[in-house]
C-alpha cells in the first residue's frame, strides 16, 4: 500500500505480526484467533486485583468520569497475571494492542450503568460504535535499552528507551478510517488506516456488490474521500536524542524519531528528558529509485507508553539502594566535607583554590523558589572565569562537564545565538515548522559550560540573557510562539580584551561585557598568570609528575573523592535537599550586602566613574544561592551564619576583588592608578615630542633620560608598550632601539 504523508507517493509493505498462536498454526499468522486475545484482555481488566481492590476496574471508571477515555497498564501486573500473555504483548504489540483495546471497550461498557441499563450486551457495541474507543498506555520497570543497540531485531517488537526530547511537531490530524465514496456510482465503504506514521493506498477499482452484472464499469481509481465522515485521531511528530552520558566520547548523540497520537500528544517540549515504551516501526522515507528502495526503511517509534520530567524533579542520577543512601549520609557528616568536595573538583590541576570552590557551589545549587504571585526564583548559580592564557580555564570547564549530571560543553565562537537556545526548522516531508531546542535547553536540569565567552558576537550574547536570569527562553518564530525552559547553571571562560589582563587598564576595559550580562553572574574571577618563583616551581613539579604518571598524581589520594563517586553524591544532594536560610543567616547577610554596596559606592565616589562590575541586587539573591548550595554540600536543610560568611568570603575573594583591582601599582612606588595614569600620559608625550616620525633611538638611552626627569619605571615600561601596540612606535635590533613610525 502506498501511504499519505510521510509515504506519499510510496509503495507501503505492511506484515502479520504474529502471535504465539498465529506461530502455531502458520507462519503467515492467518489463524490467529483475535477473539481469544481479547477475551484474555478482557479478563485480566475485570479481574485482576491489587490489594483488596479490582484496581484496573477502578482506573477505568475513575477515567470515564472524567471523560479520560486511556488506560494506564503496569506490564508488571500482566506478567503477574499471565506469563504468556504479557510475553506475546511485547514480542507481537501490533496484534495484541489492537485487542487489549478492544477488551478495555468492552469493560467500559460493562461498567457504565447508563448503557447497561438500556438492556443491551456487551458484543453490541463494537469499538468505536457508541462508546469511544480507548487508548492502553503501557508502563514498564523493565531495563532501558540504548538508542544506538536498537537494530534490525527490535523491528515490530516492545522496547523501551530514554533520551531527551530536542524537536516537537504541531500536532495534526491522522485518520484512523476513511469513509470512501464512488464517484461514478456513489458506493461507499470504510477503509482502516494504520496508526504510527503509515498510511494507506486508496483502491484502484470500485467493488460494488450490489452493481448489475451488464452495468457500465466504473474507472479506474474511482474513489475519494469524503472527510466529514472520517474519523481522525492527534497525532504529534517527535524527535528523541540519546542522553549525553550515552554517547561515547568522540562520537555524536544518535536520533530517532517518535510518533504520539491520541492522549499521549503535548506531553512534552523541546529539553524534556522522557521515557518512552514503544513499538520499534519503519516507514518509507524520501524517493526510492527500482526496487532497492522499497526495502530499505527508516525506523521510528510509534509511542504506546511515556514518563516525563516537566518539572525538573527527577534530573541526572536519582536511583539509589539502601546501601548508597548509608553511605552518603556517611559522608554528608563527615566535619571536612566541603574542603573534601574542593579538593577533589579537578585535582590534576594545581591551586585555583577559591575557582574551585565556586564550582563546588554551582554543582550543588541553591533551592529554587516559586512565589505566591508565580514568579519563580532561581537557584542555580552562574559562575565567569575572566583572565591570562593558560590559567586551565577549559580544563576547569572540562572536568565541569564529567562530574555534573546533567552537562553540555559548548565554545562561543561555534555557538550561535539559536544553538544556545532554540530554533525553528521546516520538516522535509510535511513542510511545517517545529522546535529544535539548542545547548540551554538540552542542559535544562544541569550545567552549560561555555568557553571562548569573549569571542561570541554581542546578539549571540544577548539571546541567553532571559535563559540566565528567568531560566526560560522565549521563541516568537514562524508562527510559533512559545516558552521552553532552561534552568541550568552557566559557567563561562573568557579571555581579557587584549588576550592578557591589562593592569593599566581598569577590569572595564579588560572585561568588554556589557553591564547586563555581569550582572547575571553570581561570581566572577580574575585568574592571573603571575610570575613568582616558588610557585612556578611547585606548578612545574606538579606538572611534570603527572606527565611521568606517577602513582600519587594519576590516582586517587585518600582525601578526595573519585568522579564517580562525586557524581553520585552531587545527583543526590540536589534531589534530596533544598534548604532555605534561617532567620539569624538572613539578617546578618542583609547587613553584609548593605555593608558591599556602601563600599562599592565609596570607590565609584573616588574614581568618579561607575563601576564596570555592579553590585545589584542580583548579587544579594547570588550570596543567598551560594550560601544554600554550601549547606545543600552537607544535607542541611537550613542555611546557617557560617554558611553564610562563607558565602560572603568567597563572594569578596571574587566579585568584590576585581572591583577592587582598579586600585593598582600600590607596590610600585606610587600613589595609585591615577598617579600612574597621569605618568603614562607624561611619558607618552615626551617620547611624541623628542621623537620626530622617522627617527630612531635605542631603548636604554630613551629610559634613562626620562627617568632622569623623574618619571618612573614602571609608567615608562607601560607608555611604551601601549605606544608598540597602537603602531606608534616600533622595536628594532632584537627590542634594543625604538622607531617613530607613526602619529
Amino acid at each position: 500500500m502506498a501511504t499519505n504523508g510521510w509515504d506519499q507517493n510510496q509503495v507501503f509493505a505492511t506484515s502479520n505480526v504474529m502471535s504465539g498462536t498465529a506461530q502455531e498454526n502458520g507462519e503467515d499468522g492467518s489463524n490467529i484467533n483475535h477473539k481469544a486475545i481479547e477475551d484474555s484482555f478482557f479478563s485480566f481488566i475485570q479481574s485482576f486485583m491489587l490489594g483488596n481492590s479490582y484496581f484496573y476496574r477502578d482506573q477505568l471508571v475513575a477515567n470515564i468520569k472524567e471523560k479520560l477515555f486511556k488506560l494506564e497498564v503496569q506490564i508488571d501486573h500482566l506478567i503477574s497475571f499471565d506469563f504468556n500473555l504479557a510475553q506475546n504483548l511485547q514480542d507481537y504489540p501490533t496484534e495484541y494492542l489492537e485487542a487489549f483495546e478492544a477488551a478495555v471497550v468492552r469493560s467500559a461498557v460493562k461498567l457504565d450503568r447508563s448503557l447497561a441499563a438500556d438492556g443491551l450486551e456487551d458484543d453490541a457495541f463494537p469499538l468505536g460504535n457508541r462508546m469511544p474507543s480507548f487508548q492502553v498506555e503501557l508502563k514498564s520497570t523493565t531495563t532501558m535499552q540504548e538508542i544506538r543497540h536498537l537494530n534490525a531485531g527490535a523491528i515490530s517488537k516492545l522496547v523501551k528507551i530514554t533520551g531527551i526530547i530536542v524537536a516537537a511537531s504541531t500536532l495534526s490530524s491522522k485518520a484512523t478510517r476513511l469513509h470512501l465514496r464512488c464517484k461514478s456510482c456513489g458506493f461507499t465503504k470504510q477503509l482502516p488506516v494504520g496508526q504510527g506514521l503509515t498510511g494507506v493506498q486508496l483502491p484502484r477499482s470500485c467493488d460494488n456488490p450490489n452493481k448489475e452484472a451488464n452495468a457500465e464499469r466504473c474507472p479506474i481509481d474511482p474513489f475519494a474521500v469524503d472527510h466529514d465522515r472520517s474519523r481522525f485521531v492527534d497525532q504529534q511528530t517527535l524527535k528523541l536524542q540519546e542522553l549525553h552520558d550515552k554517547v561515547p566520547e568522540g562520537d555524536v548523540p544518535k536520533h530517532l524519531l517518535l510518533s504520539a497520537d491520541r492522549c499521549l500528544v503535548n506531553q512534552v517540549v523541546p529539553g524534556t528528558r522522557a521515557t518512552v515504551i514503544g513499538i520499534y516501526s519503519t516507514f518509507q522515507s524520501g524517493s526510492s529509485r527500482g526496487g532497492a528502495g522499497l526495502a530499505t526503511r527508516t525506523p521510528y517509534i510509534r509511542i504506546v507508553g511515556l514518563v516525563s520530567d516537566m518539572e525538573g524533579l527527577n534530573r541526572g542520577v536519582t536511583n539509589f539502594d539502601d546501601n548508597e543512601v548509608a553511605e552518603m549520609e556517611a559522608l554528608a557528616r563527615r566535619p571536612d566535607l566541603y574542603q573534601l568536595i574542593c579538593k577533589s573538583i579537578a585535582p590534576a590541576i594545581y591551586g585555583n583554590t577559591e575557582m574551585k570552590k565556586a564550582i563546588a557551589c554551582l554543582l550543588f545549587g541553591g533551592s529554587t523558589k516559586r512565589l505566591p504571585d508565580g514568579i519563580r526564583l532561581r537557584g542555580d548559580i552562574n559562575v565567569l572565569m575572566m583572565g591570562d592564557p593558560s590559567t586551565a580555564k577549559s580544563q576547569l570547564l572540562k572536568f565541569t562537564e564529567h562530574v555534573a549530571p546533567i552537562s553540555v560543553y559548548t565554545s562561543g565562537k561555534g555557538s550561535s545565538a539559536a544553538g544556545l537556545t532554540a530554533c525553528v526548522v521546516r520538516d522535509p516531508g510535511t513542510r511545517e515548522f517545529y522546535l529544535e531546542g539548542g545547548a540551554m535547553v538540552l542542559a535544562d536540569g544541569g550545567v552549560v559550560c561555555i568557553d571562548e565567552f569573549d569571542k561570541m558576537r554581542d546578539e549571540d550574547r544577548v539571546a541567553i540573557h532571559e535563559a540566565m536570569e528567568q531560566q526560560t527562553i522565549s521563541i516568537a518564530k514562524a508562527g510559533i510562539t512559545t516558552m521552553l525552559n532552561s534552568r541550568t547553571s552557566v559557567l563561562a571562560a573568557a579571555n581579557p580584551v587584549h588576550g592578557r589582563y591589562d593592569d593599566m587598564r581598569s577590569p572595564g576595559d579588560n572585561i568588554d561585557f556589557q553591564t547586563t550580562i555581569l550582572s547575571r553572574f553570581d561570581l566572577i574571577f580574575i585568574m592571573r598568570d603571575v610570575h613568582d618563583h616558588l610557585r612556578d616551581t611547585t606548578i612545574a613539579r606538579h606538572v611534570i609528575g603527572i606527565h611521568l604518571n606517577r602513582a600519587n598524581e594519576t590516582e586517587p589520594i585518600d582525601d578526595e573523592l573519585d568522579l564517580k563517586s562525586l557524581k553520585r553524591y552531587i545527583a543526590y544532594a540536589k534531589s534530596r535537599c533544598a534548604p532555605r536560610l534561617s532567620p539569624e543567616a538572613a539578617e546578618a547577610l542583609a547587613g553584609h550586602f548593605v555593608g558591599l554596596r556602601r563600599e562599592v559606592h565609596q570607590k565609584e565616589l573616588e574614581a568618579s566613574v561607575r563601576s564596570a562590575i555592579p553590585i545589584t541586587i542580583r548579587q544579594l539573591e547570588a550570596i543567598v544561592r551560594i550560601s544554600e548550595s554550601l549547606a545543600k554540600m552537607t544535607l542541611s536543610p537550613v542555611a546557617t551564619v557560617s554558611h553564610v560568611d562563607e558565602a560572603i568570603r568567597l563572594f569578596k575573594s571574587s566579585t568584590m576583588e576585581a572591583i577592587n583591582r582598579d586600585e593598582i601599582g600600590n607596590n610600585a612606588g606610587h600613589g595609585g592608578r591615577a598617579d600612574l595614569l597621569e605618568q603614562m600620559a607624561r611619558v607618552e608625550r615626551e617620547i611624541r615630542s623628542r621623537l620626530p616620525i622617522g627617527s630612531q633611538v635605542t631603548l636604554r638611552t630613551l629610559r634613562d633620560t626620562l627617568v632622569g626627569e623623574g618619571l618612573h619605571i614602571n609608567a615608562i615600561e607601560r607608555a611604551i608598550s601601549v605606544m608598540a601596540r597602537q603602531e606608534v612606535i616600533q622595536f628594532r635590533d632584537s627590542r634594543r632601539s625604538i622607531y617613530r613610525s607613526g602619529l
